[in-house]
């Protein structure tokens, strides 16, 4: 692991909540250029970053809430316009660094916690001690270009079938092919791709995401591979610290903490009832 590593304090928490709201910020830019029809769009009020992807993405939430500033009541009524005007619920993602008055606000207002994401970090200096699985030395790593962008897509997509998102997946690959700011990546084996990851670099942060490999490239070490490419890419650029967000306990939380991640904080999703 690192030497180093910053205090997980509310100085790291902004670092880390901005990256990951300007990833998403440029992602629902490129939704809008790429599927106009969908009325994508963004915009911040009182410090958070309000993301507007469709009625059912992910993205379609709040970042940063209560963290650059303690929000109101009517900054948080103004929010919840902003989705009701585009036929979409209020989800706010919160950090616990949040001001205080942020959790008794979204109380007095009917909202209640329903997931949880584990915010994971590491810094970008002593690369040693990686523990993840040993990658096929058949498998080669590239920075994917622009005639990659369908094969990424497709390969995200086969990724994520089994579970019922292949369409949200494909489409959202599209437009993190076309996103400014984002690097694409392929893991291919003897040739042919078998997993992808994306990679947005933000004020000295790198932020990780795209995790998809297919049902027979699996237990291959792509992932590990991808992950370490990823990084030193990241760390060439200049970036110091790498963020990456797991489910509290999965399989890609340990993964991240055999790779040198740990966590920084759990974050907590609300809707109102």
């Amino acid at each position: 692991m690192p030497s180093r590593l910053p205090f997980i304090d509310l100085t790291l928490a902004r670092r880390l909540e901005r990256a990951e709201g300007t990833s998403c910020a440029r992602s629902v830019e490129a939704r809008a250029r790429v599927f106009p029809e969908r009325g994508a769009t963004w915009t911040e009020i009182a410090g958070a970053y309000a993301m507007f992807d469709g009625p059912e993405s992910p993205l379609t939430q709040t970042f940063g809430l209560g963290l650059f500033e303690a929000p109101a009541s009517d900054a948080l009524a103004a929010i919840e316009r902003f989705y009701e005007e585009r036929g979409a619920p209020a989800f706010h993602e919160v950090s616990p660094l949040a001001d205080m008055q942020t959790f008794a606000l979204l109380n007095a207002r009917g909202y209640q916690p329903f997931e949880f994401t584990s915010v994971m970090f590491r810094g970008l200096e002593g690369r040693d001690g990686q523990e993840g699985q040993e990658a096929d030395g058949r498998i080669t790593i590239r920075r994917a270009g622009p005639d990659d962008a369908e094969v990424y897509a497709r390969t995200a997509a086969e990724g994520w079938r089994e579970f019922g998102f292949a369409e949200f997946v494909h489409d959202m690959a599209r437009v993190y092919a076309a996103t400014e700011g984002v690097d694409i990546f392929l893991a291919e084996l003897d040739g042919r791709a078998i997993a992808t990851g994306v990679l947005s670099i933000h004020a000295g942060v790198a932020h990780l995401a795209g995790a998809s490999t297919i049902p027979g490239g699996r237990r291959r070490g792509a992932q590990n591979a991808l992950l370490d490419h990823r990084l030193r890419f990241a760390a060439e650029r200049g970036c110091d610290v790498a963020l990456m967000g797991a489910l509290p306990g999965s399989g890609s939380q340990r993964n991240a903490e055999r790779n040198g991640f740990r966590i920084a904080y759990t974050r907590v999703k609300f809707r109102r009832r």
